[in-house]
């Protein structure tokens, strides 16, 4: 399978030293091409106000440019909207799933207690993170975290329709229904890890991150304890060189990658 990564939002937030970006997967397959994630969609460009809320808007500070978005991506390719048919969310956070509606054909595939918690959002925390304006019109298919072992992760599973190669792997703990989403590329296994960790020093031996980043992890996380043990899986697998592990905002991986 062919394997493009894509920068589908980039941010300035403050103290964060040479920004962020919002790393997503656009892969070719025999069933059609698949997204993993989306970043800001044309909404968001548009109307920002609509869906992100003004702390986000400040703390992010997202660029909103028109060409960053997953469906101008798409098109650049020679593609059309309706040739993407399914689309593998890390988590339904408001900068990873703003661009769903750009693919209204797309099935949309979560873990069932991340769409759990986007729609009996905890409190006014979680729902400025889950704008209900970006799933309005989603058809979406949910999975559970259960199945088998890959590289020492548990409950893997892969997706009905898609090739035995696209893996779901459940990494809990930035949000109730996080998971990570794995593929096997043309040049081996590739572990999208989301908001897992936000710096690539976390996951390097020995480890390292930045103040704005771990504060931001910190602010941010659902479920501490296994936040902190899926990044200490995650250091492992990159240790072995099993997989290429990539988080969803770090910009030196996705220019690595790219």
């Amino acid at each position: 399978m062919k394997v493009h990564h894509l920068n589908c939002a980039t941010f300035r937030p403050p103290l964060v030293a040479g920004g962020l970006v919002a790393h997503c997967l656009l892969i070719e397959t025999d069933q059609g091409l698949v997204l993993v994630d989306t970043g800001f969609g044309t909404n968001e460009v548009t109307n920002p106000k609509a869906t992100i809320d003004p702390l986000s808007r400040k703390l992010l500070n997202p660029a909103l440019d028109i060409t960053e978005t997953a469906i101008s991506h798409v098109e650049k390719r020679g593609y059309t909207a309706d040739d993407v048919r399914h689309i593998l969310l890390t988590h339904l956070d408001l900068d990873h799933a703003g661009g769903l509606r750009d693919f209204p054909k797309a099935t949309v595939h979560v873990l069932d207690t991340e769409l759990e918690a986007a729609t009996n959002a905890r409190g006014t925390k979680e729902r400025a993170r889950y704008p209900k304006a970006q799933r309005d019109g989603v058809k979406f298919e949910t999975h559970k975290a259960e199945g088998g072992d890959w590289f020492g992760f548990q409950a893997v599973q892969n997706i009905a329709g898609l090739p035995e190669e696209v893996l779901m792997v459940p990494l809990i703990g930035h949000t109730r229904g996080h998971t990570g989403i794995a593929v096997k590329s043309d040049d081996g296994w590739l572990l999208h890890a989301g908001d897992a960790y936000f710096y690539r020093g976390e996951v390097e031996t020995p480890p390292s991150n930045i103040f704005a980043l771990k504060l931001t992890a910190r602010q941010t996380e659902t479920i501490r304890e296994q936040r902190l043990s899926n990044v200490e899986r995650l250091r492992e697998l990159k240790a072995s060189g099993e997989a290429e592990v990539f988080c969803a905002h770090d910009p030196v991986e996705l220019a690595r990658l790219a």
